[in-house]
């Protein structure tokens, strides 16, 4: 960690009794599950698996009411929208200390086209890319690249707007629909266009108080739907930490090349950025490169990398809030696996309303918690049904990766619903002790 804190934008870090968690997905679960720990948690809008108590009797509620109408000591923003729309700024506004970024910070995940400039501008190595509103350019471009090809929505598209081909007629068939509002609306009428790399994929989560940086443990996460790597891209099937080819030294060196000159850029231009940066990158031949930048706890990076902190989560993140980091995260040297269960149809057309049937007895086994990423309470039925895509992300922890995988696998084996679908591969590679990498080298890009 290095630099120096500045004043605290709305409030400063007192007692913490209560968090307040925006969001209703399975980060949003695993995130609280944590924070329970030391504190009461309320989640808004929640989902059915957050309520309760946890194991050291902090109580687990979730709520209709919207944030800016709760009153709690921290405010933590999970999802990538709220924080678009500067959710942030208006809590700061009324005093609340929160974690997340104001909208500013957030164009980071709000336009790939701004973040790709400010990555250039920053210095920070990365594919090459081009930034189009018209299919012309966009396609001279396209055959400038030797292939692959990526092509990708400028705003958000909740995971999905990202096309990686080896066919050019596909990727010019892909810019001409996004270009004309036809895939996904105002959010594809720019598209930025890519070269593809090839390597190992690395998922770093770092925290940054607007000056000073702390990285996470790194997680390795499953873009694509289906096993090896094939079929659609998705928010993400799967993930596991620790990552056996990442070690500290490694993760120091990404952190001092693709994190740190980000934040300076930021800070250039008056962006006080209180929040995690979520990292993707790949590790290519000639050496690592930044696919993408998010602006909050990846999914599913967040089930894997979280259940392993060891210390005061809500204090932790209380410190980045008020721009007063002085805490170094460390992590146990448990293994996590998390598996993610999804609808049959995700991500084109997911089907929704089917009952599930083995939360329970999934949830009793050992080291195995089931988080709720998409699901609801049935009108006709006493249990939850699927309400999403991605309805369920099964985590096992484990002294090994292979015993974490093992327990995730069994979780999975004890749940069920007409057309889940899920991967079967999730840290198989990684559990290979022979493996070089933790998982084979392939062509992939950023959501």
């Amino acid at each position: 960690m290095s630099g120096a804190s500045s004043s605290t934008p709305g409030a400063t870090p007192g007692p913490l009794r209560t968090v307040c968690v925006v969001g209703s997905g399975a980060r949003e679960h695993a995130l609280a599950s944590v924070l329970a720990r030391t504190v009461d948690v309320v989640v808004t809008p929640g989902n059915p698996g957050i309520t309760g108590r946890s194991a050291e009797g902090h109580s687990l509620t979730s709520t209709a009411d919207p944030a800016e109408e709760l009153d709690a000591d921290l405010f933590v923003i999970g999802p990538e929208v709220p924080l678009v729309d500067g959710l942030a700024d208006r809590l700061r506004s009324q005093g609340k200390l929160v974690f997340g970024p104001g909208a500013d910070g957030a164009r980071l995940e709000g336009s790939k086209a701004f973040m790709k400039e400010l990555l250039a501008e920053a210095g920070v190595p990365t594919a090459r890319f081009g930034v189009f509103t018209e299919v012309g350019p966009a396609v001279e471009f396209l055959r400038s690249l030797d292939g692959p090809w990526v092509v990708k929505t400028d705003g958000l598209a909740a995971g999905k707007g990202v096309l990686v081909t080896d066919s050019l007629a596909e990727a010019e068939a892909d810019v001409a629909a996004k270009l004309s509002g036809d895939s996904f609306g105002e959010a594809g009428e720019q598209v930025v266009i890519e070269e593809g790399l090839t390597g190992p994929e690395c998922s770093l989560l770092v925290l940054c108080d607007g000056h000073r940086l702390a990285p996470l443990a790194p997680a390795q996460d499953f873009k694509r739907r289906d096993d090896d790597d094939a079929g659609p891209n998705t928010g993400g099937m799967g993930a596991y930490s620790p990552v056996p080819s990442v070690d500290d030294v490694l993760v120091d060196e990404l952190v001092a090349e693709a994190v740190a000159p980000l934040v300076e850029a930021l800070r250039s231009r008056g962006i006080d950025y209180r929040g995690v940066l979520y990292a993707g990158l790949m590790l290519t031949p000639s050496g690592p490169k930044v696919l993408e930048f998010n602006v909050r706890f990846g999914d599913p990076e967040t089930q894997v990398v979280l259940p392993r902190y060891e210390g005061d989560l809500a204090a932790l993140l209380a410190e980045v809030a008020a721009g007063e980091l002085v805490t170094t995260p460390h992590f146990a040297p448990e293994a996590a696996v998390c598996v993610v269960l999804a609808s049959e149809g995700y991500p084109e057309s997911p089907r929704t309303g089917d009952p599930i049937a083995g939360l329970e007895e999934a949830g009793q086994l050992p080291g195995v918690t089931v988080f709720r990423a998409g699901t609801t309470t049935g009108a006709r039925t006493d249990g939850e049904v699927t309400a999403g895509g991605r309805v369920l992300g099964v985590t096992a922890l484990g002294g090994t990766l292979g015993e974490a995988r093992d327990r995730a696998y069994a979780g999975v084996a004890a749940i069920s619903w007409p057309g889940m679908q899920y991967r079967s591969d999730i840290a198989r590679s990684a559990v290979d002790e022979s493996a070089a990498f933790p998982n084979d080298v392939k062509v992939e890009a950023a959501r």
